[in-house]
């Protein structure tokens, strides 16, 4: 059996990735759990998905490369995500939800870094 390639990926980059999913996952009513399964899943899990990389892009400036690292998906995925999600903003409802999603993001990693006291 051949084992899938994953490329390393920082804590601090899943960390964000994850915030992304669950900030998706909580607006469309979406299960991250299943939105990170490593199989086929169902159109609500796959779009939200789709959407949360696309915020990783532009909230966190990634490359597509690196979206696809932190995802385990390919680079053309990431892509073929995103100009789904382009497309998908020419509906207000969708841009407006993604413009607060993008807000929330680059506010919380806009904020300084909370370090505890030991």
């Amino acid at each position: 059996m051949v084992e899938a390639y994953r490329a390393p990926v920082r804590e601090a980059d899943r960390c964000k990735a994850g915030l992304a999913l669950h900030l998706v996952a909580a607006r469309t009513g979406a299960s991250p759990d299943r939105m990170t399964a490593g199989r086929r899943i169902d159109p609500l899990n796959a779009r939200s998905r789709w959407l949360a990389m696309y915020l990783a892009h532009i909230a966190f400036g990634w490359t597509l490369e690196r979206v696809g690292h932190v995802f385990g998906v390919n680079r053309s995925t990431v892509g073929a995500a995103c100009r789904w999600v382009e497309d998908e903003r020419d509906r207000r409802a969708v841009d407006e939800l993604l413009s607060q999603l993008e807000a929330c993001l680059t506010t919380v990693y806009s904020a300084p870094r909370w370090e505890a006291v030991q």
